[in-house]
C-alpha cells in the first residue's frame, strides 16, 4: 500500500490537481484534516471509504489510522490543505512511516499565497520593484522560530513577504516591519482564501491592524507585505520586450 499526502488547495473545490483528486477517488482510506480541507473534496472518495476527519485527533492517532490500513494492504489519501511542503506537519508523518517502512509519496497542491494572489491579480514579483518572495510566520503558541529568521532579519530584504499563521500577531508585524517598510507600505490580508467567505482586506502597515479588528479576522488568514502590491510605475520586464534578444527570438531589428 501506499500513503499519498495530497495538497488539496487552499479551500476551492476546483483547485486540486487531477492527480489529487483522481487518487482521493481511488482510495479505499482518507484522511483529511476537516478544519481546513472543504467536505466537498473528501466527498469524492468511494461511497464505501473510510473517511476520517484528522482534526481531533493527535500524532499518534493519526498514524494508527495509517497503521491499520497497511495492515489491510489499502492505499490511503492523506489530504492536507494547500500544499504540503508548507506548514503541513507532513514532516513529522514521514518520518514515522519512515521508520515503521511504510510506502508515502506526495502529490502538491496550490498554496495560499498563490491563490491569493491569483484572486488579487497580482503578480508578486514586480520588475525592479521586488523579485523575491519569502514565506513566513511569526512565533506564537507553535514551535519557536529559528535564529536569523526573524522579520527583522527578513524584512532587510525588502521582499514581497507572505505571513503565515500569524494574524493574531499582527501588532508584532506592524511595529517590526515598519521601520524597514514604512508606515505606507501596502498589506493585504487574505482570509480563508478559496471559501465561500473568502475576504481581503487591504491597507498600510500601519492602518492594517484596526482593519483586522474591526473585520474581526483572528484566524485562517494570510498578511501579504511589500511595495509589489502597491506597484504601478515599473519597467516592462525584459521577457517581452521587443529589443531584448533570447534564445527563441532575435531582438527587434
Amino acid at each position: 500500500m501506499t500513503v499519498h499526502f495530497i495538497g488539496a488547495g487552499p479551500g476551492d473545490p476546483e483547485l486540486i490537481t487531477v492527480r489529487g483528486l483522481r487518487l482521493i477517488r481511488e482510495c479505499p482510506v482518507c484522511l483529511y484534516a476537516g478544519s481546513l480541507v472543504p467536505e466537498a473534496i473528501v466527498a469524492a472518495a468511494p461511497t464505501d471509504a473510510h473517511v476520517v476527519d484528522t482534526a481531533p485527533l493527535h500524532l499518534d492517532q493519526i498514524i494508527a489510522e495509517i497503521v491499520a490500513a497497511h495492515e489491510k494492504g489499502q492505499d490511503v489519501a492523506r489530504v492536507h490543505s494547500g500544499d504540503p511542503s508548507l506548514y503541513g506537519a507532513t514532516a513529522e508523518q514521514m518520518r514515522r512511516l519512515d521508520a515503521l517502512g511504510i510506502d508515502y509519496d506526495v502529490v502538491p497542491g496550490v498554496p495560499a499565497f498563490a491563490a491569493a494572489a491569483a484572486a488579487l491579480k497580482m503578480e508578486l514579483t514586480v520588475p525592479e520593484v521586488a523579485q523575491t518572495v519569502v514565506l513566513t510566520r511569526t512565533s506564537m503558541k507553535a514551535s519557536a522560530m529559528p535564529p536569523g529568521e526573524d522579520l527583522e532579519t527578513i524584512g532587510r530584504t525588502g521582499a514581497t513577504l507572505a505571513i503565515h499563521l500569524s494574524v493574531r500577531n499582527i501588532r508584532e508585524i506592524e511595529n517590526r516591519l515598519i521601520p524597514l517598510y514604512g508606515a505606507d507600505c501596502p498589506a493585504i490580508i487574505a482570509y480563508r482564501v478559496g471559501w465561500p467567505d473568502e475576504q481581503f482586506i487591504h491597507g498600510t502597515l500601519s492602518t492594517i491592524r484596526q482593519k483586522a479588528r474591526d473585520g474581526k479576522i483572528t484566524r485562517t488568514a494570510l498578511i501579504l507585505v511589500g511595495p509589489a502590491l502597491g506597484a504601478s510605475s515599473f519597467r516592462d520586464s525584459a521577457l517581452y520586450d521587443a529589443e531584448h534578444a533570447h534564445v527563441l527570438r532575435t531582438g527587434k531589428q
